[in-house]
């Protein structure tokens, strides 16, 4: 069974924190599935001239919740929740990562994300952002925005790669 929740069709007329959790939901499966069927070479493949490739964009989705639904919420520093300083090296891949490996991460993030927010309403004050206080309503349309950008490139990375198998 998949981690993330297919969108139920009443969501189009639920409340619009249940609209939030489902998109973002959706977007995270999005990123998560990338990878499927790829090999481990392919989900490395470098094709454009940053750092961006098909593992290093769920690896950095990874940090991307960590640092919005761990850091921005609990207050915990980066270094104490264990993921990089930068967004830039979050996307820097080490030798052990593997398909697998990061799929399993960022469902444990997006998991432990859901946790986290669940008890807040949408215009609770977040307090560990470096901005200062930030209603959880900025943090969600954030991470839809920053989702949706990532989705999108590894829509054209993916195609990129399974055009280079023919």
């Amino acid at each position: 069974m998949s981690p993330f929740p297919s969108m139920d069709p009443a969501t189009l007329t639920a409340d619009l924190r249940t609209q939030f959790d489902s998109f973002l939901d959706e977007h995270r499966a999005a990123l998560h599935n990338c990878l499927d069927g790829l090999t481990e070479q392919e989900a490395r493949a470098s094709l454009v001239p940053s750092r961006t490739t098909l593992l290093g964009l769920v690896k950095h989705a990874t940090f991307v919740e960590r640092v919005w639904f761990d850091e921005a919420i609990t207050c915990r520093t980066r270094a104490e929740i264990g993921i990089p300083a930068t967004p830039d090296e979050s996307f820097i891949l080490e030798p052990g990562d593997t398909i697998a490996g990061l799929q399993s991460a960022y469902s444990r993030a997006c998991g432990d994300s859901r946790r986290a927010a669940a008890p807040l309403d949408l215009d609770d004050l977040v307090r560990g952002n470096r901005r200062g206080p930030l209603p959880l309503r900025w943090v969600y349309l954030h991470m839809l925005r920053e989702l949706a950008q990532h989705c999108g490139h590894a829509d054209i990375l993916r195609e990129q790669i399974l055009a280079a198998r023919s």
